[in-house]
């Protein structure tokens, strides 16, 4: 109804009852509160979401959610610290959670976890991504203490933290992330973390109070920990707003759901300048010279569309390099050794960042390219104590859970059990191979050592076996028998690529896999 039929009564007092209570609501926790978040260069909750979808798109829900347990507090919680709700991003429907550290430290309540769990709920069944901007003090208290606070809190749903890949979900750490804003960052597919923020369990001062001694933030949570030690997050930035960004990259690459593609956007021209210069500058990039380091992600770049490589973990694991990008348009998933770190030898780091990246790529319908060149597993006592066996064969077990289309392109050397974690011995669905390639047991020259310990060997003798063991370790022995499928000339390899992506591409499913690990854990 207008404003120009409306009548004077009961109606008009209803709805400026409503629109007072929409004011509130949105006012979040005040002026004072808002404006020392502005002058910190910080936005504030509503602030996140606006600069993530299209303006005019959001369809909140549960705005007028206030603190339940304790009735004092209904009056001063507005939207309960949490602003939820769908939007639109580039076109495409997404669910969004939004954290107000304004309103009581964004804490956890029964109102505003019931919201969250709804918004996710039909997010996952209607096959809409998820973004949360995490910012959260953990648990609010009292309301969680005591028998009824559990049952109410944290007995309440059964499926909070159950993660079955239907949908892509995304999280930063954009402040304090404690509790439940810890956890969904924990169980996203991509986080990024805004420096000067904190990811853990609890805050520094109950981890003080628990131990005995001052914590530090920055020591127990921050971005160094956590993008370098433990790998929890994806990606680092500097400010709230190259946050909002990242994710929306992120986003980019990703299908809304697990039964769709991912999109596609204008492929390169590929008689371009800028192509035959990436196409040529390929062999330079990597030395004939099997001990001589170099940057992989350059490799990378230069067969992925131009300014198309995203890449996760930078800092953790820095032995690989994984990341999405696009060939001809359509995304990709790369994994790659990288011998500018320790010879490109994987090592339990650089496992546990494949796995997760392989679990993500066919959960989500992204093939995988994989660019060889390692010595095999750093062997060692600290590699032992941090189950490295059981990292290795976690990420075994995943790439043949695959079910999306696979291509490895051997570039130097291939040892051991690393030549089937990287692709090998039909753990793809194509392998390619340039002129330098070698695959063996092990490295020739160690070879020698292993078979000679203990003994005392001339010189000659020590020569001869070396000889021996690099026999048939070059790339036409395995072409040779079918072991690759073809010996590229490094400046045919993206036309390779792009060829094998189209060959096996799933078409009987529409471009969709079988999703058998969907509910792998999010870390281990």
């Amino acid at each position: 109804m207008s404003t120009a039929t409306r009548t004077a009564g009961p109606e008009t007092s209803l709805e400026d009852e409503l629109a007072a209570r929409e004011d509130r609501a949105r006012a979040m926790g005040g002026p004072a509160k808002l404006q020392r978040r502005a002058e910190a260069g910080l936005l504030n909750a509503r602030e996140r979401v606006d600069r993530l979808i299209e303006p005019g798109s959001f369809r909140e829900v549960g705005l007028l959610g206030v603190s339940g347990p304790v009735e004092a507090d209904r009056a001063n919680t507005p939207a309960d610290g949490k602003v939820t709700g769908y939007g639109v991003m580039d076109g495409r429907r997404i669910a969004v959670v939004s954290n107000d550290f304004t309103v009581k430290g964004a804490s956890s309540s029964s109102t505003n976890m019931r919201k969250i769990g709804h918004v996710k709920r039909v997010a996952t069944e209607r096959g809409m991504p998820i973004v949360f901007f995490g910012e959260s003090s953990g648990a609010r208290m009292p309301d969680n203490m005591g028998a009824r606070g559990m049952g109410t809190m944290l007995g309440n749903d059964p499926t909070q933290y159950i993660r079955d890949r239907r949908t892509p979900w995304a999280s930063a750490v954009l402040g304090q992330c404690f509790g439940s804003s810890a956890w969904y960052s924990c169980l996203s597919d991509f986080t990024v973390m805004r420096k000067g923020a904190v990811l853990a369990v609890a805050s520094h001062g109950l981890a003080s109070l628990a131990i005995g001694q001052k914590v530090e933030p920055e020591d127990l949570g921050g971005w160094k920990l956590h993008s370098e030690k433990t790998g929890l997050v994806d990606r680092v930035v500097e400010t709230d707003e190259e946050a909002v960004e990242t994710i929306r990259t992120f986003l980019s690459y990703m299908p809304a759901h697990c039964n769709e593609a991912p999109p596609v956007t204008e492929a390169p021209d590929e008689g371009s300048e800028e192509m035959n210069a990436a196409r040529d500058r390929l062999e330079k990039l990597v030395p004939e010279n099997r001990r001589q380091g170099y940057d992989m992600i350059k490799v990378v770049e230069a067969l992925a569309d131009p300014g198309s490589y995203f890449e996760f973990k930078p800092r953790f694991g820095r032995v690989a390099t994984t990341g999405l990008a696009r060939m001809g348009g359509r995304s990709v998933g790369f994994v790659a050794n990288n011998p500018m770190f320790k010879a490109g030898a994987l090592d339990v780091d650089a496992c546990e960042k494949i796995t997760r990246f392989l679990v993500m790529c066919d959960s989500f319908n992204i093939p995988i390219i994989m660019l060889v060149d390692t010595p095999g597993f750093v062997i060692g006592v600290e590699g032992e104590r941090r189950k490295a066996p059981g990292k290795i064969m976690n990420f075994m077990s995943a790439l043949q859970l695959c079910s999306v289309p696979k291509l490895s392109v051997i570039l130097r050397k291939s040892y051991g059990q690393a030549y089937l974690n990287m692709g090998g011995g039909r753990n793809s669905d194509e392998v390619a191979a340039w002129p330098t390639a070698e695959v063996s047991f092990m490295d020739p020259a160690y070879s020698v050592d292993v078979v000679t310990w203990g003994r005392d060997v001339s010189d000659a003798e020590r020569e001869r076996i070396r000889a021996q063991m690099q026999q048939d370790s070059d790339v036409y022995g395995l072409a040779e028998i079918n072991a690759v499928q073809a010996v590229l000339r490094p400046r045919d390899t993206r036309a390779y690529l792009l060829e094998m992506l189209d060959i096996h591409s799933a078409r009987l499913s529409g471009g969709v896999g079988q999703h058998r690990m969907a509910t792998w854990p999010t870390t281990y």
